[in-house]
């Protein structure tokens, strides 16, 4: 998929400015001194930068880059073309730089990886044309005109109108590039996304500037909004029609599935050996979920156990229990001194709007270029349309909710883009990547627990089992449906049976594998990180040694993590190790 910083499921999905002295100590360790200001390297990396902001505008103003606001990118035949050139162009000409610090040189590594990472998918898996989640997670959000206070209403309100008036020439444009027959589950998730946003559009997102008292400026915004909403209904309903024609073609195959680690996370392991690593790590948690149901239900099954942790529900609902569990989490993590803390921001929470309901829980942090922002930290209610068992079986248990916080917030996401945003390298601060993120949210969660979070409470470890089985059963599921022939029906049964989810939210992970065939990227990137950690602390002072290696593994930004893994070894070539 994307970059996170261009995205951010059941806890996700993607997008921090740090002390000198850190940022100092990381550059150190890929062998050089920060790299000029002004260099034949930094010229061209910058100009990169630019050229990218400006075929991708969405993607700059995520960023904070808020002098593209209002524009989309061209998803025309033309527009798709221009994007394919420039990264095909830019991977061409960064490698024949040459002469570079051992800096630049780790810049320029990072940014062939990247733009390798979004040239895959926009052509080897082609997904402007196959799939609606190019789009879906690709632009037709507001809600940085909307939630993110970066500038007055009355300045937000004419960017997100300048928003709503390119809509429609993207729906046109999307409806014309994805061809048909498509799979079910891309049918399914294009049709709720496009259907979602042409709510939020003419709904919250103008109920939102009701503080405007400018009328033009109002009249414009509606307008607007009802345009945008009929184009994003139409091209709904059009997707809707394509059920017809549906198909369960949605697998990469085993070659391109293997094109895409390689190409999106320097993953460069046999899918076998990915394969039997997965099943490790899936038996190693199933083992410990056992041994702490024996000791907080014992005599029942796993599936009565799990239900017993979840049957405890966080008084007045999952919002207000998150905004109770941050302060306690971030004491937690300063008195066991784990991971620096930069800076003053905090994370606010915040219900979910409804377009983006589909994920229970996620987080929008700020861009590098914004100040003084907030990052939100969203939860979804359950949908009122449900039964009251759904409804009910949706919001998740107190201890379940703890390793969510842990992993959006303290110390997961948050404090990894607080660090992020405070990179040495530009190129860090604006791309991290799927697995280094959700790698690094998900290695946080065990690591609180192993630090003691709980204090051995098994209630409190079932939480964390069950967050981490979930992500094994993705792991598992990835490389089933898209290597290994796995149908949809039988990834769900694999997240009921051996990862012990509901019903509901089985067939919801089992989909979403059809379209985010990287959502492996949980669990591989926490067991990359865990094996560099036992790595490089088995010489900086073992377990002592947890804070500096988390404050140099989240200076880097975001890139792929046999990159860091070199530079923190010192080693030759980057590694895929596990």
């Amino acid at each position: 998929m994307p970059q996170l910083r261009n995205q951010l499921s059941r806890i996700e999905v993607l997008p921090l400015r740090r002390r000198l002295l850190a940022c100092l100590s990381a550059l150190a360790l890929i062998g050089a001194a920060p790299a000029p200001t002004t260099s034949p390297w930094s010229t061209f990396r910058n100009a990169t930068i630019e050229e990218g902001f400006r075929l991708n505008p969405s993607n700059a103003v995520y960023q904070g880059r808020h002098d593209f606001d209002g524009r989309l990118a061209d998803w025309s035949a033309a527009g798709l073309q221009r994007q394919a050139e420039f990264l095909r162009r830019t991977i061409t000409r960064a490698r024949d730089f040459s002469k570079l610090t051992g800096a630049e040189r780790f810049e320029r590594d990072y940014l062939v990886k990247v733009y390798e990472g979004q040239l895959f998918w926009l052509t080897d898996a082609d997904q402007p044309h196959r799939n609606p989640a190019f789009y879906v997670g690709g632009g037709l959000d507001p809600n940085v005109y909307v939630a993110r206070n970066y500038a007055p209403a009355e300045v937000r309100i004419k960017a997100l109108t300048r928003f709503l008036r390119a809509i429609p020439t993207a729906a046109t444009n999307i409806r014309t590039n994805l061809k048909g027959p498509l799979p079910l589950s891309f049918v399914n998730y294009g049709v709720a996304g496009f259907s979602g946003f042409a709510g939020y559009y003419s709904g919250d997102a103008v109920a939102a500037f009701a503080s405007v008292k400018d009328r033009k400026l109002q009249a414009d915004l509606k307008a607007a909004a009802a345009g945008a909403s009929q184009a994003m209904t139409q091209l709904a309903t059009w997707l809707d029609a394509q059920r017809a024609s549906a198909n369960q073609d949605y697998a990469l195959g085993a070659a391109r599935f293997f094109r895409m680690l390689m190409a999106t996370e320097g993953v460069d392991t046999p899918l076998d050996q990915l394969e039997a690593i997965g099943r490790a790590d899936l038996l190693r948690n199933q083992a410990a979920l056992r041994e702490a149901c024996a000791a907080y239900a014992p005599g029942q099954t796993i599936q009565a156990c799990t239900e017993k942790m979840n049957a405890d529900k966080p008084e007045g609902g999952p919002v207000a229990e998150a905004r109770r569990q941050i302060p306690t989490l971030r004491a937690f993590v300063v008195q066991h001194d784990l991971v620096t803390i930069p800076g003053g921001e905090q994370a606010k929470v915040e219900e979910s709007p409804p377009y983006n309901r589909q994920n229970s829980a996620y987080i929008d942090p700020p861009g590098p270029y914004e100040k003084g922002i907030p990052s939100i930290y969203y939860i979804s209610p359950p949908d009122p349309a449900w039964d009251q068992k759904t409804r009910d079986a949706f919001v998740p248990g107190k201890e379940d909710l703890l390793f969510t916080s842990v992993h959006e917030v303290m110390p997961g996401h948050f404090v990894q883009f607080l660090h992020a945003n405070r990179s040495p390298s530009i190129f860090g601060r604006i791309s991290v990547g799927y697995a280094y993120a959700e790698g690094w949210a998900h290695y946080a969660e065990e690591m609180m627990w192993d630090a003691g979070l709980g204090n051995g409470d098994p209630a409190v470890h079932i939480g964390q089992l069950a967050n981490a089985l979930l992500r094994d059963c993705r792991y598992l599921s990835a490389i089933g449906l898209h290597a290994r022939g796995m149908t949809q029906d039988q990834s769900r049964r694999l997240f009921v049976e051996q990862c012990y989810q509901d019903e509901g939210n089985a067939r919801q992970q089992s989909a979403r594998g059809t379209y985010d065939p990287a959502y492996l990227n949980y669990t591989m990137g926490k067991l990359m990180i865990r094996r560099l950690r036992t790595d490089w602390t088995a010489t900086h002072g073992g377990r002592a040694g947890w804070k500096t290696f988390h404050d140099q593994f989240l200076s880097f930004g975001g890139p792929p993590i046999p990159l860091v893994r070199q530079a923190m070894m010192k080693e030759p070539v980057p590694r895929s190790v596990f």
